[in-house]
């Protein structure tokens, strides 16, 4: 009976350090995800901006799509 309950505490020990390392690996590939929608947003604006001639035309564009 003891050896039973100690292979239980040795295979849920083993359960949570792999739950744990699977979670790591879901947040680091979350944030490099994020990180790179957030450069991609960066460079979009950089090029409505270029496209534009300035912010200022990019953004009465803006509210001219919007509206309509």
């Amino acid at each position: 009976m003891k050896e039973t309950q100690i292979s239980n505490r040795t295979s849920t020990k083993t359960e949570s350090i792999a739950n744990a390392e699977i979670s790591r690996v879901a947040v680091t590939a979350i944030s490099i995800s994020a990180g790179v929608i957030g450069i991609w947003a960066v460079a979009c604006m950089i090029a409505g901006i270029s496209n534009s001639s300035g912010p200022v035309d990019l953004l009465s564009s803006l509210f001219k799509a919007i509206i309509g």
